[in-house]
């Protein structure tokens, strides 16, 4: 349990500053005080100016047509300002301190001069004069709009690809050569589910660093199985699915879940790759009630008790020819040696209707998954957090892509760029995951573009001048499990960015690399409404650390790191909980460095 600082406890023990003011003792002579505010004779009262401020209202109302009562309401309004203990004017009035040495007041003119009208200045002179800070809170609705907008990781990719596009990067192919300019700006795609976007400084040349950030943009969540069609039983349609790293857990129970991803189609010859989203509740992992004991407790078979129901189809009742035998299955739809043969016919229809396509045969194959269709939105008292789905690690990576397209070319002699790949949960082990070649190649083939010597020698050269922030989500601290997090390593909310650190090797935070994201962040603060301050955690001794892509890209590469990512609450959960403020914060971390990295690194040059 943290331990109360000594100022805190001193500010407990004065909490009785706070609290509703009691009455002062009320003077024999207040209680003619309205009685006595003309008299010539009066004793000098702190209490009489306020006490005489109903009659010059009232005076003010009579002479000036301007503060006329509208229906009597001005004059009863005026008539009723005065508070009941007296210990103050009233409340549209200055409160008055009584250790101040009160002169008798001076008699008003009455009515009292107009002050001269003082003209309101046009609403865009305003603005101009006063210039506002950037806050974090301007990166909250274009958050969670990418969220609900973009639910499976084709989705997420194809987003950010467009994004890069309207800032002027140029999409790049890992078939094609490279023709790449200084100043240049470029993006690579790999499979679908995985992107590169980079910058090329003004000054670059071949050999000089990189100041990288990556995480992964790909999240828990459950994909329907190669042949997804399942026997009809007591009336359900149902689906075939299979958890994707950790999804499919217990949060996934009783939850409104749409379909979508990717399905390739044959056009002209030509097999093309289409988006899908089926953004209503279409299936359904129903629970067990708790009447039926102990088989409504678990635990719970994923392959059995865990396939949600996606319609209903009663056909076999009252007809004997429709019921199959137990090992019995044929495909109702086409013919069989097709695709859509394999897949629920229902389902094959709303995926043909929702792409315009007319020929089923013409659907080459899909990946698609589940998601929960609820969307991204503010919650709290004060809006201050956002509840959505998938934020572990689509947070960081959409943070990491702002940041980028907020910087420029201009007095940089380095590259700029963002990582973010799939296959994270499950090992990064594909060849668009972390431990593939892709992030390496692609150093090597924008060095390749500038090199007029020995590539090989340069890219080694590149790596050592270069440094990796990986960013992956870490834990926000729990206010009902506080026994679990080490007293001075629990992230907060809406503060900043986590630097995680693990003496075990599951992540790449050491001293160095802490100093050098830390003088980063530093050299710009002051210049937003909001700095971030980075935190830092690390996990007790008796629990396990998770791990980033940090590891194994600095691993591979050489290439000095840190693993410093947004704080969320509810980790692995189908729906999990960030700051309001935590993207904007998060890009302002990652901006800091991207521009900030070059001349820090030549404080820390032997």
């Amino acid at each position: 349990m943290t331990k109360n600082n000594p100022a805190l406890r001193k500010s407990v023990s004065n909490a009785d500053l706070y609290a509703e003011p009691s009455p002062a003792p009320r003077h024999a002579a207040l209680s003619r005080a309205f009685t006595t505010t003309t008299s010539p004779h009066r004793p000098r009262n702190p209490f009489v100016h306020a006490q005489a401020y109903p009659t010059q209202r009232l005076a003010r109302l009579q002479a000036d047509p301007r503060e006329q009562p509208i229906d009597g309401f001005a004059r009863r309004s005026a008539l009723q300002e005065n508070h009941r203990h007296s210990i103050a004017a009233p409340y549209s009035s200055n409160l008055i301190d009584l250790n101040d040495d009160y002169e008798t007041p001076q008699e008003q003119q009455i009515p009292p001069p107009v002050p001269p009208k003082i003209p309101e200045i046009p609403a865009f002179e305003r603005q101009e004069q006063v210039q506002k800070k950037e806050g974090p809170e301007k990166y909250t609705k274009p958050f969670t709009d990418f969220m609900t907008a973009n639910p499976t990781v084709f989705h997420a990719v194809d987003a950010v690809a467009k994004d890069l596009e309207q800032a002027g990067y140029k999409k790049l192919s890992e078939r094609d050569d490279w023709e790449l300019e200084q100043g240049g700006k470029y993006y690579i795609d790999r499979n679908g589910s995985s992107i590169i976007a980079f910058s090329v400084g003004d000054d670059y040349k071949a050999g000089n660093g990189a100041a990288i950030v990556a995480g992964h943009i790909d999240a828990l969540t459950a994909k329907l199985k190669p042949v997804s069609n399942l026997r009809t039983k007591a009336g359900y349609v149902q689906l075939g699915v299979a958890p994707y790293a950790g999804g499919l857990n217990e949060t996934w129970w009783d939850r409104d879940l749409g379909i979508g991803g990717r399905v390739l189609i044959k056009e002209n010859g030509k097999i093309v790759t289409k988006l899908v989203k089926l953004d209503w509740p279409i299936a359904r992992v129903p629970t067990l009630a708790p009447h039926f004991g102990a088989a409504a407790v678990g635990p719970f078979n994923k392959e059995t008790q865990m396939v949600p129901i996606v319609g209903i189809d009663n056909s076999d009742l009252g007809s004997s020819a429709q019921v199959g035998h137990e090992g019995e299955f044929k495909s109702t739809i086409l013919s069989e040696g097709t695709f859509a043969a394999t897949q629920p016919e229902r389902l094959v229809k709303a995926i043909s209707e929702e792409l315009g396509v007319r020929d089923y045969s013409s659907i080459v194959n899909w990946e698609l998954e589940l998601f929960d269709i609820q969307p991204a939105q503010l919650g709290g008292l004060g809006k201050e957090f956002i509840f959505a789905g998938r934020i572990d690690d689509k947070l960081c990576s959409w943070a990491a892509i702002q940041a980028l397209l907020n910087t420029t070319t201009a007095s940089s002699s380095q590259i700029k760029l963002v990582a973010l790949f799939d296959d994270e949960e499950v090992g990064s082990l594909l060849r668009q995951g972390a431990r593939g070649n892709f992030l390496p190649t692609i150093v090597e083939r924008i060095v390749d573009s500038f090199a007029s010597s020995s590539v090989r020698s340069l890219v080694s050269r590149t790596y050592a001048n270069s440094f990796l922030v990986s960013s992956d989500v870490i834990h926000a601290v729990n206010p009902n499990f506080l026994n679990a997090y080490l007293e001075n390593h629990a992230p907060r909310l809406n503060v900043g960015p986590a630097v995680s650190a693990d003496p075990n090797a599951h992540m790449t935070t050491d001293a160095v690399s802490t100093a050098i994201l830390q003088r980063c962040v530093d050299a710009d603060v002051g210049a937003r409404k909001q700095d971030p301050k980075l935190q830092v955690f690390q996990i007790r001794n008796d629990s396990r650390s998770g791990g980033t892509v940090g590891p194994m890209l600095s691993a591979a590469t050489g290439i000095r790191a840190i693993d410093c990512g947004i704080p969320q609450l509810s980790m692995h959960s189908i729906r999990a909980t960030t700051g309001s403020l935590d993207p904007g914060l998060g890009v302002f971390t990652f901006q800091s460095f991207l521009e900030r990295f070059e001349s820090v690194d030549a404080e820390f040059r032997e």
